[in-house]
């Protein structure tokens, strides 16, 4: 691929892989109170991701244990709830004050996100492993 040999487009992946990381952070952790949340941060860092396989930064395996370690959280987090008596997918919000940040309020829902993220960050390597696979195919002469 033309694309991984070039060192200009490398480096600009490379610079540019911090700041969207940071981005899709705080999409993540603003999520559930502003635009944004685990499918939008699991979006930008899936993209990163992508740029990163086509620059020929990486090559990320781990797909479906994110997808499982996702869903597995996604579950216990929207049955957790049950166990105490409430509604499922019921959001408990706690509060503490930290030294540096101040009074911190989170919930149920950033784990939730994390899990979703984790889920869309998976499908994103899934499907990169998928092609590059049938691209081997075919580029052996075998039909796809």
């Amino acid at each position: 691929m033309i694309l991984s040999r070039s060192p200009i487009f490398q480096l600009g992946v490379q610079s540019a892989s911090p700041l969207a990381v940071i981005v899709g952070v705080y999409l993540l952790f603003a999520g559930h109170n502003n635009p944004g949340g685990g499918f939008a941060a699991g979006l930008v860092l899936g993209a990163v991701v992508i740029l990163r396989t086509l620059a020929g930064l990486q090559k990320p395996t781990f797909g479906p244990a994110l997808i499982t370690g996702g869903t597995l959280l996604v579950v216990a987090v929207a049955a957790a709830p049950i166990l105490w008596g409430d509604a499922m997918l019921d959001q408990k919000v706690v509060s503490f004050d930290l030294p540096l940040l101040g009074t911190v309020k989170t919930g149920s829902a950033l784990p939730f996100d994390i899990g979703v993220t984790a889920i869309v960050v998976g499908l994103v390597i899934a499907l990169l492993d998928g092609l590059s696979t049938s691209d081997s195919l075919v580029s052996k002469g075998n039909p796809a």
